[in-house]
């Protein structure tokens, strides 16, 4: 890893984080590499990483949720205009939660001639894309109604990505990805040993039983697609996972405004007249873009050119912060996606009292119940310490503190 820029911006990440963020930094490809305040273990890359490569993009390095992040309305209401508990109802009757989808296809406002899609990606959004847009997701997706600490007013927060539809094309890259790393030349070096006479007998034959030993070995190859595969960003695949991904997070985008647009409704059919919105932000924390011929991957890590505004969401009783970037060079533009996991899901159902859990809650009408557990504040990072971490990153501009709060 000499010569290469690398920055840790958190405090005591765990090992296994470390380990697979630094296996990421031993490919030659890859030139820049940072962990934001939030890095924890992920699949391949610690969640919070961003990874800077030149000539390559790697699926895995994005992950399943392409385009999961996170969009932020403030609308021109007292926030105790709202009623909570109808708005709750509402929320719970309109869009799905967790693996719950519409029975019916739903219409998607995205011009699809504007995109060079493969025909996968096509096929996924006729059979599942149409059925999953206005939905949240589960895990640690989540709807936040929030009151401004600066004027009272009310943000809307989306916490939500592209769902079955991207998790799909995830996956299908990413076997591609693992499948372009077999090396068929080397496999028909070892192949033809004993061979010879076969092949000039019976060359159909020969070809046949190749092709066969070329599947198993992407098949054995495939039990590990998480790993460091990618795709040369002007080949035909890379450019094409690369159009796909963009799509994917556009379909993410409009994922979120779809149910932002239900909430509004909702609260000026309360409010009985249109509420208008102050701001609107959007911001994802799993992709990769394009930038002065590198391709810098961002997997759980939040976008945050100079001046660009973002949002850092805590947890179910902090909220979520509304920052300004301030152009990090050493984070390649960059900031943390939220708090950061400190315990497992499994741990934090194995360890944390349900009784505090609910406790915590007191005061913020919220759907969650004894099995969501695993989103206890306690189950995350300090926030104040992260922002802290990061201040050289971001500028705080004001932070939604949680009034209602959807889990998925």
């Amino acid at each position: 890893m000499k010569n290469k820029q690398i920055k840790i911006f958190g405090k005591n990440i765990e090992l296994d984080a470390i380990k697979q963020f630094e296996e990421a930094m031993k490919l030659e490809c890859n030139v820049q590499g940072a962990l934001m305040p939030d890095a924890h273990t992920g699949y391949t890359l610690p969640i919070g990483a961003i990874i800077k490569s030149k000539d390559y993009i790697f699926p895995s390095y994005v992950g399943y949720d392409i385009g999961c992040g996170m969009c932020a309305v403030k609308l021109d209401i007292d926030s105790n205009l709202v009623d909570l508990d109808k708005l709750k109802q509402t929320i719970l009757n309109k869009i799905p939660l967790g693996s719950v989808k519409h029975n019916t296809p739903q219409k998607i406002n995205i011009k699809l001639s504007n995109y060079s899609i493969s025909d996968f990606t096509k096929y996924r959004i006729e059979d599942t894309g149409v059925y999953q847009i206005g939905t949240l997701g589960g895990g640690n997706h989540f709807i936040e109604i929030g009151k401004s600490e600066k004027d009272n007013k009310v943000w809307i927060v989306i916490h939500s990505g592209s769902r079955g539809l991207g998790y799909k094309v995830a996956d299908y890259y990413m076997t591609l990805a693992t499948q372009n790393s077999v090396n068929t030349e080397e496999l028909e070096k070892e192949f033809i040993i004993g061979k010879e006479i076969f092949k000039e007998k019976n060359l159909e034959g020969y070809k046949k039983a190749f092709n066969k030993y070329v599947t198993t070995a992407w098949d054995k190859a495939t039990k590990n697609k998480e790993g460091h595969y990618g795709f040369h960003i002007v080949s035909k695949i890379g450019q094409s996972y690369y159009c796909d991904m963009n799509f994917c997070l556009d379909f993410a985008l409009e994922n979120r405004k779809t149910m932002i647009n239900i909430i509004k409704k909702a609260i000026e059919e309360q409010y009985g007249k249109e509420v208008s919105e102050e701001v609107f932000i959007n911001r994802n924390h799993n992709h990769a873009e394009l930038k002065e011929g590198f391709i810098i991957h961002r997997k759980g890590a939040t976008h945050s050119e100079k001046d660009m505004l973002g949002v850092i969401p805590a947890n179910m009783k902090d909220g979520s912060f509304i920052v300004k970037g301030k152009g990090s060079e050493l984070s390649m533009n960059s900031s943390s996606h939220g708090a950061g996991r400190v315990l497992s899901r499994k741990q934090a159902k194995e360890t944390l009292d349900v009784v505090d859990f609910h406790k915590s809650m007191e005061g913020i009408i919220t759907n969650h119940t004894d099995s969501t557990i695993d989103e206890s504040p306690k189950a995350y990072k300090d926030i104040f310490e992260v922002m802290e971490l990061q201040k050289d990153l971001v500028e705080i501009l004001d932070r939604s503190i949680p009034i209602l709060n959807i889990k998925g």
